[in-house]
């Protein structure tokens, strides 16, 4: 048995973590994954050669790298009975967020919301897959995988041409408030689903660590709806929602082309 660890930058939440599952799903030289999101590191407990491991983890342009690799006399792994009932309660927070957010962010104007409520639904995704394909085969992976990225860079295009009708058309100011008061509940829930994903690795990372929660892109999103809104009252004027709607989209359909690699 050999252990190789590697760096990923770019995983700075447990949206990645799935995406790095389904991956290397079906790999069979390949033991056991265990993931350190707070130092974004992959320790990959595998036999034989690390070759294809490497290769579909550097696919995913998540920043991986190999670090090294050493023989180790590891050979038993816990495995987490509950992980098809944590992904179904993160699944559910995410999509009541997306439909929350996308609500209140058509009724308010608010391209903001509107964006990070698709933000919510890629997460959606992410975890919907992880289940779905749960003793299904690689191809109705790939098909799920490929149906969920389309669909999300077809909403985030349609996102992308409202924010530019508001920016050239006249100017309709959103309800700052609603921005604020969604996404500090959107915050809350973040930080929930990334807790209930923390706790569940092992009873020493139950008590979650600062650096967890606001290394994760989500909860910097939340936070720039919530500046964007306080500028929107500040500077009367609805650019600051539109530019962070921009921003948004932009790292929606990112992920989206993460999720449509999983198809390839």
């Amino acid at each position: 048995m050999k252990k190789t660890i590697f760096e990923i930058t770019k995983m700075d939440c447990p949206s990645e973590e799935n995406l790095i599952r389904m991956k290397l799903d079906g790999i069979s030289s390949i033991a056991n994954l265990d993931f350190d999101i707070p130092n974004r590191k992959l320790t990959v407990f595998h036999n034989g050669e690390i070759d294809q491991i490497e290769k579909s983890v550097i696919e995913l342009n998540l920043g991986g790298k190999k670090v090294s690799t050493e023989h180790t006399d590891q050979t038993e792994f816990k495995e987490n009975a509950n992980q098809k009932k944590i992904l179904w309660s993160v699944l559910a927070i995410n999509f009541a967020f997306f439909i929350i957010e996308m609500t209140t962010g058509i009724i308010s104007k608010s391209m903001g919301l509107v964006a990070d409520s698709l933000d919510m639904l890629a997460d959606s995704f992410v975890y919907g897959i992880s289940l779905f394909a749960v003793g299904g085969t690689l191809i109705k992976k790939k098909r799920i995988a490929k149906l969920a990225g389309y669909f999300q860079i077809t909403l985030a295009i349609i996102g992308f041409v409202e924010v530019l009708i508001r920016f050239f058309g006249d100017e309709k100011l959103p309800d700052f408030s609603t921005m604020i008061i969604v996404s500090i509940f959107a915050l809350i829930a973040n930080g929930i689903c990334l807790y209930i994903l923390q706790k569940s690795k092992s009873k020493e990372e139950a008590h979650m660590k600062a650096s967890m929660i606001f290394t994760s892109n989500d909860v910097i999103i939340n936070l720039g709806v919530i500046i964007a809104g306080v500028l929107v009252n500040w500077l009367s004027s609805n650019k600051p929602d539109l530019i962070i709607g921009t921003i948004v989209f932009v790292l929606v359909v990112q992920g989206a082309f993460r999720i449509l690699k999983l198809g390839k």
